[in-house]
Formats: C-alpha cells, structure tokens, sequence
C-alpha cells in the first residue's frame, strides 16, 4: 500500500486518540496497525470506517511504511525504532528518540506561530520528536502573550492527568479508587504512591517515571518552544500529579512589562483562535476539553497584590495535541 503510516501501538491510549484525529483526514485510510504490546497482537479496531488487525511487531510491517509513528511503551517503541527502514519519516511521541544524535524536536502546532522558526527540514531525516504536551499548551498561551504585550515573567503550576502514563496510569487510578472504596489494599505499580484522593508533588520511589524527570523535560522542550526572534522567559515550572484520568491544568501567573486587562487578555488570545472563557463563564477544565483541539483559558484576573500580574487558568487535552502534532507531520511528507 502507498504511503502507508505503520502506527505503532495502534491500541494503546495514545493509539486511539492517533486514530481517531487521523480519520477526519485521509490519513485514516493510509494508516497500519501494529503491536506495541503482546496482547495487542491480532486485535480487531474499528479504523476509517471499517476494520483493522492490530498486526505483530516485525521488521516487515514497517519496510514499506512512508511513516512511522511511535506510541507505545518505551521497549516496544525502542525495538520499532532499531527496526526503522532508512529514509522513513519516524514520528517519536513517546521520548525514546530523543537522544538519537539526528533527532529533532518538532511542534506544528507553535510552528504555525512563527514560520521562521524552524530550519529548512529538506536534509532532516532523523526522528521527529513530538513536544511534550505540556510544554506545547504553555508555549502556545506565553508566545502569543509575550508578542502582544511583553511577558516579563511567569509561574506556572501544572497539574498531570494518569493518561499520560498510558492505559497502565489510567487503570491503576481506577483500581486504587475502587480499591479504597471497598478497603482492600491499592496496587501502586505505576505510581508507588496513592494517587487516588490525592495530589503529589513526588511519586514513590520505584515508580516508572519520577515526577522531576517528566518535568525536566517539560522545561527542556518548552525552552526550544519559546526560542524565537524575540523570545518570552522561560518561566518557573513545577509539576504535580492529579487525581484525574485525562487533561492538563495549569495555573499560570504572569508579569508583564505593562500589565493589561483582563478584557484586553482575553479579546488579544480569541483573536489568536484560543477558546476563552471570559467574565461570566464558568472556567474551562479537563473534563469539558476533552477531544477538544487547541488549548483553553479562563479565570483570567488581575494578582491582587501586584499590579503588573495576571493569573489565569490553561487546560488541555494531552493526547490531542500530541496526536495532532503527529498528524501535521505525517501530512508533511504524504
């Protein structure tokens, strides 16, 4: 098949959401199946329409792929990346490439923002690393403040959803809940904490992904994000797990050089194509943007003891915009 997308991880979260952005293009109709999980193996999904098996990982499958894309778990995204055909397109939304020394951080969506940007890709044939996603959602709201009314600084709280650490996250929440609920005891393979009920501002220490390593690169990405002409200053970041299965939310404060109304905020990100929930509406949050493109502000008003400051209230769907990210890639070289 031409132009084939070997989408790896074709069930998982990530997967999903993958598919379901990529069936409102005919992108849908070009895209393969494979495993990134045992289990996986020889499912059935529903796909464009029609029917799809979920095929085994194997260096055939990927041969004759235009594309591939990551997003599954990192051994099965690492063994699909030593197996990548020369002068294929790999899409890495999962981080494993991002040490490969050809690597490139990619992120359309605040691409668009300033075409010069990014270099001439025409010699770049390593993989394209997808930027976190909240690195992404920070970077859309700071850039388009900072052009239209100089940010001098920020702080940002960011608030992460158990969907980021796959079905394997959003399960564990799930059983903990119903766990205590009924007073058994709460698996914690994930977490090694109770996240259940709770809000964590350190995971346990055999968890799979410590917190400051995810926020770490939160920061990294967001510093390459924010590099332009005239860049907005890296704010001060920090990360905390939620008790919520899906969405970001971030609590952001920032200083400008001549701080602007709220009114002034809110009609400067609408025209910018931003869903702003103004004066009157109730704020957004992670529920409501669910399968929702873009990003999300509200609760936008003056810091009462500093005159120069806003606070506002950012939410985004995770997946969503690292699934739209992939799909402004694949269409790129399709």
């Amino acid at each position: 098949m031409a132009n084939t997308i070997a989408l790896v991880g074709g069930d998982t979260l990530l997967g999903r959401e993958i598919r379901e952005v990529f069936n409102e293009s005919s992108l849908g109709r070009q895209l393969k199946l494979v495993a990134g999980e045992e289990e996986e193996t020889g499912k059935v999904v529903a796909i464009d329409g029609g029917l799809s098996i979920v095929s085994e990982l194997k260096e055939d499958d990927l041969e004759d792929a235009e594309v591939v894309i990551l997003a599954s778990g990192a051994e099965a995204s690492k063994k699909a990346l030593a197996m990548r055909p020369n002068g294929r397109l790999v899409i890495d939304l999962t981080g494993v490439a991002e040490d490969e020394p050809d690597s490139r951080l990619r992120a359309p969506l605040v691409e668009d923002l300033d075409p010069e940007w990014l270099a001439d890709q025409s010699e770049f044939n390593g993989p394209a690393v997808v930027a976190h996603p909240a690195a992404v959602a920070i970077a859309l709201l700071l850039r388009r403040l900072h052009r239209a009314f100089g940010v001098a600084s920020s702080v940002i709280q960011v608030f992460e959803p158990a969907s980021e650490r796959g079905k394997p996250g959003v399960d564990e929440l799930q059983a903990q809940t119903v766990s205590l609920l009924s007073f058994q005891e709460m698996p914690k393979k994930i977490f090694d904490s109770q996240l259940s009920f709770n809000m964590l501002a350190a995971l346990g220490d055999d968890a799979a992904s410590p917190l400051h390593v995810i926020e770490e690169r939160i920061e990294r990405h967001l510093a390459t994000l924010l590099n332009s002409e005239d860049p907005a200053p890296m704010p001060s970041l920090r990360l905390v797990q939620s008790p919520v299965f899906h969405g970001y939310s971030a609590s952001v404060w920032v200083s400008f050089e001549e701080a602007p109304s709220a009114q002034e905020i809110e009609e400067t990100l609408s025209e910018a194509g931003i869903d702003v929930r103004g004066a009157g509406l109730e704020p957004p949050n992670n529920a409501g943007i669910a399968g929702q493109s873009g990003i999300s502000v509200g609760a936008i008003a003056a810091d009462r003891n500093n005159s120069s400051a806003v606070w506002m209230w950012l939410v985004a769907d995770n997946l969503r915009l690292t699934a739209e990210n992939a799909a402004r890639l694949a269409m790129e070289v399709l």
